[in-house]
């Protein structure tokens, strides 16, 4: 989807020039990688394909990255081959290209990722920019329901950079909790993106598991043969600059420049049951993998339930039970921990306070907290009740605090209601 035209955007605010003029001290992190074509993911060795994909971590800026991308176009590419890395940019031991290289892979090459540009003052021309775009595709609106999280999730409800040369991976993946996501390409060059649809994504898990890799946060880059052989349809396009790529509920997808680039991307959740179902699904399978929920569902169905005008019948149902349940757990909990002659203590919640989440665990920890003593860090951490119960300090050594009151989580329930459009 061309947007630049019809949308008298000025994607030119989004080039590595005028983002250095910026703020060009601003932090990036940085994916160190080896250049491989886009169908092709060798092991160390180059004798083989494999799922696997290495890369090593590293920091920068976006003025650093900016001289980076400048270089990199004024050199011929082979100057980042293994003999002629930059002083500074790479030590001999971060080096992961073959031994022995018969395609010629053996370059490394730099990834800047996870650009933060959720500072209103210091984006201010970014962000206003980015207003431009249709209703339910914005960063904030009323038809995107992880704007109603009410606290910053870097890269979720905020937007992300990604600055790039050619080469660089984003390795396959489904977005946070299976939301969508709105990613533009602001040039100068083209990014290649592979994609395979919601259903098939067992397939890729089971690819994963078979390579002793974690679907959820292992690095993976799939080999096109081994889906073929599967069945497994696979969508490849050229995103070119200008071009906004819109990723439906739980598509799994994996991309990679070919050429010098710039993107920005966030996620987006439209209020529809169908999507809910998807975030919520993710939710439970993070559990039991024991893989943090970037997203707070619990927290974030209080609050849709607070401020949304809920006129889609499935998203109702599935809304009204998760909060039965959750309003359910929470009396029956309070009532056992009194019984134990647990005292909890009253704490509320300050605006913009994040959800929290289990240390041990990863599990959302929701208006029951669990609190330790100080650790050797001087700093205090919350506990779900199963792990506070399973370590050696006795369960009324904790802080049990409350955030919201029963009363005002019933109001909260009884005023959900299905609206005719």
């Amino acid at each position: 989807m061309v947007i630049e035209n019809c949308l008298c955007k000025d994607l030119n605010i989004f080039s590595s020039k005028s983002l250095t003029c910026a703020n060009e001290h601003h932090p990036m992190d940085v994916r160190i990688q080896r250049k491989q074509t886009g169908d092709q993911n060798w092991d160390l060795s180059g004798k083989q394909q494999v799922w696997t994909y290495e890369s090593t971590r590293s920091e920068t800026t976006i003025g650093e990255y900016a001289h980076y991308q400048e270089q990199y176009y004024n050199t011929d590419t082979t100057s980042f081959d293994s003999g002629n890395v930059p002083a500074g940019q790479l030590h001999q031991s971060q080096i992961l290209f073959p031994a022995n290289d018969p395609e010629g892979q053996s370059k490394v090459i730099k990834f800047a990722t996870n650009g933060d540009l959720s500072d209103e003052i210091k984006w201010a021309v970014q962000l206003a920019e980015l207003q431009k775009l249709p209703e339910f595709m914005k960063v904030a609106s009323e038809m995107n329901m992880l704007s109603y999280i009410d606290h910053t999730i870097s890269g979720v409800n905020s937007v992300q950079l990604y600055m790039k040369v050619a080469g660089c991976r984003t390795p396959g993946h489904q977005e946070n909790n299976n939301f969508c996501s709105v990613n533009l390409n602001v040039g100068p060059e083209d990014t290649e993106w592979f994609a395979v649809p919601n259903r098939y994504w067992g397939v890729l898990n089971s690819f994963c598991s078979k390579y002793k890799i974690d679907f959820l946060s292992g690095t993976w880059w799939p080999v096109l043969d081994d889906l073929e052989k599967e069945g497994v349809p696979v969508y490849r396009f050229l995103q070119r600059r200008g071009d906004l790529v819109w990723v439906n509920p739980g598509t799994p997808h994996w991309v990679q420049a070919t050429g010098i680039c710039n993107n920005v991307s966030w996620n987006v959740g439209p209020v529809t049951g169908h999507q809910y179902r998807m975030a919520m699904e993710r939710y439970e399978w993070c559990k039991m993998r024991c893989v943090k929920s970037i997203v707070p569902m619990i927290h974030l169905s209080w609050n849709i339930a607070r401020f949304v005008r809920v006129t889609d019948a499935i998203l109702f149902a599935q809304l009204k039970e998760c909060l039965t349940r959750s309003l359910l757990f929470c009396e029956y909990q309070m009532k056992r921990l009194k019984d134990e002659g647990i005292v909890i203590s009253w704490h509320g919640r300050s605006d913009r306070e994040p959800a929290h989440y289990c240390t041990v665990c990863q599990v959302e920890v929701f208006n029951i907290l669990f609190v330790s003593s100080k650790n050797s860090k001087g700093e205090h951490y919350v506990l779900c009740e199963q792990c506070t119960r399973a370590t050696d300090i006795s369960i009324h050594e904790h802080k049990v605090l409350n955030q919201f009151t029963i009363e005002e989580l019933k109001v909260v329930l009884n005023g959900l209601d299905l609206h005719c459009i």
